[in-house]
């Protein structure tokens, strides 16, 4: 029984390092390409760099648009996800403390969205953004991705602080806490998992999303990262040296926020699998 045990662990260890090098040679292969010039990437793409090019790197934060693409991103994920930690929280909360009849339904609503595909209401949506004058700036996405991101939040929140005491937030009451320093001061602090979770989720969808910012934005001014590589792509040749630098500088971000967040993030999502 134990040798069998021994066998079956080991299959599983060699079928998880196949899967995690399957998965990591494209960040490999990628970081390693940055450092390449054009040619040399169109003459053996998988060969390891002869000299260390960083070239493209000069020539994409000096001579393009690409430094205030970065700005974009950044403050179009910074400010989605700081909203979003402010507002969704809360509104789990609402919905898993209240005893009112009207938070079913409401959390129902939510979670209707979730099934709805973007590409069903874009055009409707894209209207709308542009007859309340949201349409051309960063204002129009930011509210796209708050709103976009209730129905997940609200489940994961809901489903989190399921095991949470209700015990803590009636001593504290008992104290003179009001309703909103109960939250704040000491539920808010336990969703920390949680709220890390969501951060790192939407964040890197944020992140790496084409298809909105290439859409909402001005076709005239710098967008984000994701869509000014995109113009590195041509129809009949590609600056592969500028693509993979670029895309060097986008992953570089999210793997330092994953790693930060990694133990956060994996207490969450199994927390709440469980709890939910």
């Amino acid at each position: 029984m134990q040798k069998r045990k021994s066998i079956g662990d080991i299959v599983l260890f060699a079928v998880t390092l196949v899967l995690a090098v399957v998965f990591f040679f494209p960040i490999y292969f990628n970081l390693m390409s940055a450092f390449k010039s054009n040619p040399e990437i169109m003459r053996d793409a998988i060969a390891f760099p002869k000299s260390f090019y960083v070239d493209s790197f000069k020539y994409l934060l000096t001579e393009t648009d690409f430094p205030r693409a970065i700005v974009n991103s950044v403050l179009l994920t910074g400010l989605s996800i700081l909203f979003m930690v402010l507002v969704i929280p809360m509104a789990g909360y609402a919905i898993e403390r209240s005893n009112a009849k009207w938070t079913g339904a409401v959390f129902v609503y939510f979670l209707a969205g979730m099934m709805i595909p973007f590409q069903a209401y874009m055009i409707p949506l894209f209207k709308e953004l542009k007859m309340f004058g949201l349409y051309g700036n960063l204002v129009g996405p930011i509210v796209i991705y708050i709103s976009g991101s209730v129905g997940f939040g609200s489940l994961l929140y809901t489903s989190f602080l399921k095991g949470v005491p209700r015990e803590i937030e009636e001593s504290a009451a008992i104290d003179g806490c009001s309703r909103y320093a109960i939250f704040f001061r000491i539920v808010f602090p336990l969703l920390g998992p949680c709220t890390a979770s969501m951060v790192v989720l939407n964040g890197l969808g944020i992140w790496n999303d084409f298809l909105m910012p290439m859409l909402v934005l001005p076709s005239d001014q710098p967008k984000t990262m994701i869509v000014e590589i995109f113009y590195f792509v041509g129809e009949l040749s590609s600056r592969w040296d500028m693509i993979f630098a670029g895309t060097a500088l986008s992953i570089v971000p999210v793997l330092i926020l994953f790693v930060l967040l990694q133990r956060y993030f994996v207490k969450g999502i199994a927390t709440g699998a469980i709890k939910g």
